[in-house]
């Protein structure tokens, strides 16, 4: 009896797994497959599943957006510090490569490709007395063509007072290193006694080595001098502090401030409340070339031009022929080099600036510098022309710049 009641058990479980089996089936039949159930859920606007990916998104869009919202201004200003980065960080090489300044923004399809600048090296001689003929004028002729073209086209074009070079005011436009109202200044004076410096000649900052300026840019660096800025009479004083502490370990005197504000008018000529960049690069570049450079060197840096009319000065102030003249009169020739003529000058062919008396308007020009004058007559020590010469060499060099401020002390 147990053994026939087990086989119906048997039976009755085998019945059972057969329904479930077929239920089992049946709901397999009905149940979606994968990818009907992800277009059910796709598709399904109120369904939980969309409802929560949904909600997922929305509430992650809108972090996002606040953490964008919320960074702007951050964004903003780290990206306007990046591009002052940037912009002094091309100043500063357009100042070591001896660039000086930005050129001007021109059509670049246009543009021609500006000057390669190579700084010069110190050679072994340079420091040796160097013979200067008084009675020989060397008389350079001017290049026939177009330093930045090479065309010839005669009348058109205009020639530098300190070298033979000479150029097109086309050219110069082009190339972007002179403003409209530089060329029209080149225009007017290029060819009369005043002259006009090019571009070569009137950065004055090119003559520096690349030991002197990396000397020079580490001061500006260490004052937080900002290449291509202009600066006012404060920033003058606080340069002036610092370097005086850097070199004599000592604040500047009532006096020394007062004389650094002088400084500060004579580079300002025009009043403006600021000098311009140029300016004070050219100061301190002169300043670096007395402090560090021979007399002897510095005669060798002069070109025939301005050791032509060294000659001229000389030879007009030698009244006996003699070879000998004054130190009053030699320093009142040093600051000849400074004096600026009418532009409406008569037109000539050399390209020499005139010799005179400084003008009442020059920025030199003061009660103190005319009680100075004076003074001067009165020194009848005798200079030789190579006295004159190593003394003024650096005068005559610090009158490059087309600028009318003045870059260096007058002599004492």
């Amino acid at each position: 009896m147990g053994v026939l009641m087990s086989k119906k058990q048997q039976v009755e479980k085998v019945q059972k797994c057969s329904i479930v089996v077929s239920a089992f089936k049946e709901g397999l039949k009905d149940r979606p497959t994968v990818d009907q159930a992800e277009d059910v859920v796709t598709e399904n606007g109120d369904g939980s599943a969309e409802g929560s990916n949904q909600t997922n998104t929305d509430h992650a869009e809108h972090k996002e957006k606040d953490n964008k919202q919320g960074s702007l201004p951050s964004q903003q200003a780290s990206a306007l510090l990046r591009e002052e980065n940037k912009a002094n960080k091309e100043a500063w090489g357009r100042l070591r490569d001896g660039k000086g300044v930005e050129p001007e923004d021109l059509k670049k399809s246009h543009q021609l490709t500006p000057p390669a600048f190579v700084r010069p090296k110190r050679d072994v001689n340079d420091d040796k007395p160097v013979d200067v003929p008084l009675g020989q004028r060397e008389q350079p002729v001017n290049d026939e063509m177009c330093d930045v073209c090479e065309v010839w086209t005669a009348d058109d074009l205009f020639p530098c007072r300190m070298c033979t070079r000479v150029f097109h005011d086309g050219c110069l436009r082009e190339m972007g290193y002179l403003s409209t109202e530089a060329l029209q200044e080149m225009r007017e004076t290029a060819h009369t006694t005043t002259g006009w410096s090019c571009y070569y000649c009137d950065n004055v900052n090119l003559l520096l080595t690349e030991e002197e300026m990396y000397s020079l840019m580490e001061t500006f660096k260490q004052c937080k001098i900002i290449p291509e800025s202009c600066l006012v009479s404060d920033e003058l004083l606080q340069y002036r502090h610092f370097v005086t502490k850097q070199l004599f370990d000592r604040d500047l005197t009532d006096e020394e401030e007062e004389e650094v504000l002088a400084q500060f008018a004579a580079l300002d000529p025009e009043k403006k409340g600021q000098i311009e960049w140029s300016d004070f690069l050219y100061h301190e570049t002169l300043s670096v070339l007395q402090k560090f450079r021979t007399e002897h060197s510095l005669v060798r840096i002069l070109t025939a031009k301005e050791r032509d009319r060294a000659r001229a000065v000389f030879q007009s102030l030698d009244q006996d022929k003699d070879g000998i003249i004054t130190v009053g009169e030699a320093k009142r020739a040093q600051t000849s080099w400074f004096y600026k003529i009418n532009k409406e000058s008569q037109s000539c062919n050399v390209s020499i600036s005139h010799v005179g008396p400084i003008s009442e308007s020059s920025p030199a020009s003061s009660s103190s510098e005319r009680s100075r004058d004076k003074a001067m007559e009165n020194d009848n020590r005798p200079a030789t022309w190579d006295n004159f010469m190593r003394d003024s060499a650096i005068y005559i060099l610090a009158a490059r710049p087309n600028s009318s401020a003045m870059h260096i002390h007058l002599p004492l």
